[in-house]
């Protein structure tokens, strides 16, 4: 059995990914910031029979919940062999980069890149633990810059100067982890799930969050020498 902590994990795609790696027998945590609301995600885990989860108390902006985490899975399991960075918040919208407030930039990096930086330099020590660790950052397709380059691409005209940027960030954070990782038994990658339908955007994704998960469960359990990559909601290998 294998231990694995998914954060921002009470609803939409984190919840589906929880279930879908506690469905394949692992024992997973789900990291969640307001008690009420993992509570009930852990509920109704436990009601279809998923028993193998847990509510464990993590805000990514905030490191003294980052601790106490680390500190409540080591002391029940000594190591994590899976960790997805999940949590993240879109930010007001629209989002012109020619005005859009620095401070809501700041809001949106503080979750999205420095809150999932966070989150890893803490949990690293007990992914060393494990005979091989494996970290999934979530990112987004609208992180992608040769993407955003190319007028053929079908979201060429969404642009977003806070959301958008801090994927990007996070894709280039996964790259000089991976390459700081690669002598030990952690393997980082970074997935794009796909356009989703939930609370995030309003639900106008093309997706299911239950579709969504798949690519991030194969990666944070898939046991071979990838690491460095970004990959699409089909698993191809995509453009930084």
């Amino acid at each position: 059995m294998e231990i694995a902590l998914v954060t921002g994990a009470n609803k939409g795609i984190g919840f589906e990914t929880v279930k879908q790696l506690a469905e394949l027998g692992h024992y997973v945590y789900l990291g969640c910031r307001d008690i009420t609301l993992g509570t009930l995600a852990v509920k109704n885990l436990h009601n279809l029979g998923l028993t193998n989860t847990e509510l464990v108390l993590i805000d990514v902006t905030n490191l003294e919940t980052i601790v106490l985490a680390r500190k409540t899975i080591e002391t029940k399991f000594k190591r994590l062999d899976i960790l997805v960075n999940n949590a993240g918040i879109s930010g007001k919208n629209p989002q012109p980069a020619a005005t859009f407030s620095v401070d809501e930039i700041r809001r949106i990096f503080d979750t999205n890149f420095f809150g999932t930086i966070q989150v890893t330099q803490e949990f690293i020590p007990i992914l060393q633990k494990s005979e091989e660790g494996r970290i999934v950052n979530v990112t987004s397709g609208l992180s992608s810059l040769t993407m955003h380059n190319d007028p053929t691409w079908k979201y060429y005209a969404f642009k977003s100067g806070g959301y958008s940027v801090s994927k990007t960030a996070l894709n280039a954070y996964t790259v000089m982890l991976a390459f700081d990782l690669k002598d030990t038994n952690i393997k980082v990658n970074v997935v794009d799930p796909g356009y989703t339908a939930t609370d995030f955007n309003n639900y106008r994704g093309q997706k299911n969050p239950e579709h969504s998960a798949k690519i991030i469960v194969k990666y944070a359990t898939i046991k071979d020498s990838q690491t460095g990559k970004l990959f699409d909601e089909d698993g191809n290998e995509m453009p930084w």
